[in-house]
């Protein structure tokens, strides 16, 4: 019997998830289904899952996050992004983390498979949309949010989805002072003056969606 791959699914819509199994399981082996990114970090270092299937857009720390704290970790697994964002921004920023794939969340099921056959044999797969936007777009493209460490990132993100400075403490157990910093070098960076304009800048650089 041949051993099928193992697929480790993540975005915090069930019903996307439920799809994407029904889709994958005749073909591949559905290991694991997460909802947020530090749940994908966890599951994939315990699974080691062959390919891993990947929302952007998650609560507590977003796909692109998870994804470059994977890669500082001994794991093999190919990567697919799986989004609504048809954009060159949120392309960009998966595409530097060695992602396999860049699909929109509205294109066929076979694509998706397709991106999944291409990255076992070590092949790329964007969506066509992007990948021509990609082609448009100047290699110098400024983003702002690599001026911002990794943790600054995730503070931002918290930030941006409502949570308290003690909150966003409690999360990454980190003090609340320590938050308060990092929130402090985020607006200094980035150049906003307050936590309402911080909120919006988060929502303008794609860290967290409405």
């Amino acid at each position: 019997m041949i051993n099928k791959k193992r697929i480790l699914l993540a975005d915090d819509h069930k019903f996307i998830t439920e799809s994407l199994r029904s889709t994958l399981e005749p073909q591949y082996e559905v290991v694991g289904v997460v909802e947020d990114g530090h749940q994908l970090v966890k599951e994939a270092l315990r699974l080691r899952p062959d390919v891993m299937v990947v929302d952007i857009s998650m609560p507590r720390l977003n796909g692109i996050e998870a994804v470059r704290q994977l890669n500082k970790k001994d794991l093999s697994a190919k990567v697919i992004f799986l989004t609504m964002h048809a954009d060159v921004t949120y392309a960009t920023r998966a595409l530097e983390t060695g992602a396999a794939g860049f699909i929109l969340k509205h294109s066929a099921p076979t694509e998706l498979l397709e991106a999944i056959e291409k990255a076992l044999l070590g092949k790329i797969h964007i969506s066509p949309r992007i990948a021509k936007e990609l082609d448009k777009t100047a290699p110098n493209r400024k983003d702002p949010i690599r001026k911002l460490s990794p943790r600054q990132r995730e503070v931002l993100q918290l930030l941006g989805e409502g949570n308290s400075a003690k909150q966003v403490a409690d999360i990454l157990c980190i003090s609340a002072r320590t938050v308060e910093f990092h929130k402090y070098r985020i607006m200094e960076e980035l150049g906003v003056h307050n936590s309402a304009e911080l909120v919006q800048y988060a929502i303008k650089l794609g860290i967290v969606t409405l």
